[in-house]
């Protein structure tokens, strides 16, 4: 039986205290009623339904494993063991503090040891862990940690550059700020030229 991690047993747990979909459109009918307005007018009879349906797109990642993602490896490789690097990966995020969107793009590579992925499989392991409540800081080192865990790779390079609307829509309002979180493993945290290179693929991208 594969072991649990701590994430996803925090995951499974939160699941078997879901509210049903009719108690998260209530819900969502009382913040309407708190913000100001009615939620028996017309225009917003249908709100809660949708807001509902649209969390379920936001935060699918929950429902989602992104080792079972990461699961078929190819080790006919043809003795390749340079950099394997996917750039301007979609993020769509929403912080956990504010439930605010957080946009932008990651750049994540790897250096193969016995075997390599599936490029969209990399690419989906970011949209699991971008589609959940987050913090950018979180969510860079998820990425490298799964691919980590299924792949054991000698090094992940995960560079996430994204804004977050919790900063330009309220508090500070300064739309023009990014975030930029990186984490590098193996051979990219000890090989300064190895991690320059992968800056300035991320720079041409």
């Amino acid at each position: 039986m594969d072991a649990v991690t701590p994430d996803a047993a925090r995951i499974l747990a939160a699941a078997k205290t879901k509210p049903s979909r009719e108690e998260a459109e209530a819900a969502v009918r009382t913040l309407i009623s708190w913000a100001g307005d009615d939620p028996s007018r017309e225009g917003l009879l249908d709100t809660p339904k949708r807001v509902v349906k649209a969390y379920e797109e936001w935060f699918s990642g929950y429902d989602a494993d992104p080792l079972k993602a990461l699961g078929k490896t190819f080790e006919d490789v043809q003795g390749y063991d340079d950099m394997v690097m996917l750039t301007n990966i979609d993020v769509e995020s929403h912080c956990e503090h504010h439930l605010a969107p957080i946009m932008g793009v990651a750049h994540v590579a790897y250096l193969p040891s016995k075997a390599v992925v599936g490029i969209s499989k990399i690419a989906r392991v970011v949209e699991i862990f971008s589609k959940r409540m987050q913090t950018q800081e979180t969510m860079t080192a998820q990425i490298a940690d799964a691919l980590t865990d299924a792949m054991e790779p000698r090094g992940v390079a995960v560079l996430v550059d994204a804004k977050h609307q919790c900063m330009t829509t309220r508090g500070v309002h300064h739309p023009n700020v990014s975030t930029i979180t990186t984490t590098f493993t193996g051979e990219f945290r000890n090989d300064r030229d190895l991690k320059d290179r992968f800056m300035r693929l991320v720079e041409r991208a």
